[in-house]
């Protein structure tokens, strides 16, 4: 029986934070027609499929931290959290599909990249939504700890919120020095 995983993270724009990746074998079970592009549904609502994924899936996340996107670049890092997410499912799929068009290097996995694949690939999607919560979560209490981002509601990305909040509060330990603004920022 072939075991296909999908591959998605989420992170890559945003200006703050570790970048999540999230691998996910779906069971037979599950209602594949629920399954969307985590950026088409509410935040309730991947909330609510996250924990339905969790429970019909094999799944599992990565990530790669601020100072690994500073060192190796955000694409690199990015491919860096989906081997880790690959790395730690509990079954060694027989094929990964992963959404866009790089594919982290590996030896003895079959990859193939999918352009669009959280929005054609089911279990594609359900990795985006599990990665988005997550991360999600995160930034959430990130801005708890950095208070004034508004993090809970703009998820780091470079609202005009976000960036009137750097402007004004300066940049956290937190943020990517090497992404546009921040890094004109003296």
């Amino acid at each position: 029986m072939k075991i296909i995983a999908g591959v998605d993270e989420v992170g890559r724009g945003s200006l703050i934070g570790p970048v999540y990746a999230s691998a996910v074998i779906l069971n037979k079970s599950i209602n594949k027609k629920l399954l969307k592009d985590s950026k088409k549904l509410s935040k309730s609502k991947r909330e609510i499929l996250a924990k339905y994924i969790k429970q019909n899936s094999t799944w599992s996340i990565g990530r790669a931290s601020v100072k690994e996107i500073e060192k190796i670049n955000i694409l690199q890092a990015s491919l860096l959290a989906m081997q880790r997410a690959i790395k730690k499912l509990k079954k060694k799929p027989s094929l990964i599909l992963v959404d866009g068009n790089k594919l982290p290097e590996m030896k003895n996995y079959s990859m193939k990249s999918i352009i669009k694949g959280d929005q054609k690939i089911p279990s594609i999607s359900a990795a985006s939504i599990i990665a988005k919560v997550t991360r999600d979560k995160i930034i959430t209490n990130l801005g708890k700890k950095f208070k004034g981002y508004h993090l809970d509601k703009n998820c780091g990305y470079g609202t005009k919120q976000h960036l009137k909040a750097i402007k004004n509060l300066g940049i956290t330990s937190e943020h990517r020095k090497t992404f546009s603004p921040i890094n004109k920022i003296k």
